[in-house]
């Protein structure tokens, strides 16, 4: 998972929750310098696939980033509008890919090309059924071999310490390497949504923040 702070300009974020509470958040940057450090994991099952969203879909990236991120505070872009994903997501900078289990679509990543000719994968992640086995380090090696075929000289990502327990693992697994850690303040509410209303009711692990004895 990748919980990413978009610096893509779409118009004013959404307003901040009345019951939302400072947190400290510890943001970390990785990257991989040449496609020979990437230590790539083989694909788990039979039925996996890859496919690139070939025309801009917001109701597609918009779906993954609740249906993946609800659960690890993803919130940035839950205030965007039709017009504002298009506007993002209609650029030849862009890609998006989908992973796929049976045909039934489970992941996705999104890759960005950079002025400097780095590649930014930007969001990626699995549903929460689909993070075990093994599916989720064969995923991000292909977003990582598909980052260096838009012809990237460095390929990075960052991650923090709200997003999947797992997320850093991963990275640190496939050869990325940390070039900058940060910390931030951000105003939060005190458990993450969920992907939908009232999904912390269904007994999903969702994270939250820790307690604050100030």
């Amino acid at each position: 998972m990748t919980r990413a702070q978009t610096s893509y300009n779409v118009g004013t974020p959404p307003a901040e929750s009345p019951n939302s509470v400072p947190a400290t958040v510890t943001i970390t940057h990785l990257e991989l310098r040449s496609p020979v450090d990437l230590r790539p994991k083989f694909c788990p099952r039979p039925d996996a696939q890859l496919v690139r969203v070939p025309v801009p879909t917001p109701e597609l990236n918009r779906f993954f980033y609740t249906a993946v991120g609800g659960d690890w505070y993803w919130l940035d872009r839950l205030g965007w509008n039709y017009t504002h994903w298009m506007k993002y997501l209609d650029r030849p900078e862009l890609e998006t890919w989908v992973v796929s289990v049976g045909g039934i679509p489970v992941g996705y990543f999104e890759l960005e090309r950079q002025a400097s000719e780095d590649v930014e994968i930007v969001y990626f992640g699995l549903l929460p059924a689909f993070t075990s086995g093994g599916l989720g380090g064969w995923a991000l090696t292909e977003a990582a071999r598909r980052a260096w075929a838009m012809g990237a000289k460095r390929v990075w990502v960052h991650t923090c310490d709200l997003d999947h327990p797992a997320a850093l693992g991963n990275y640190l697994a496939r050869g990325f390497t940390p070039f900058k850690t940060e910390t931030k303040v951000e105003d939060l509410p005190a458990k993450s949504p969920g992907p939908w209303a009232e999904s912390g009711e269904t007994g999903r692990p969702t994270a939250q923040l820790p307690r604050r004895d100030d």
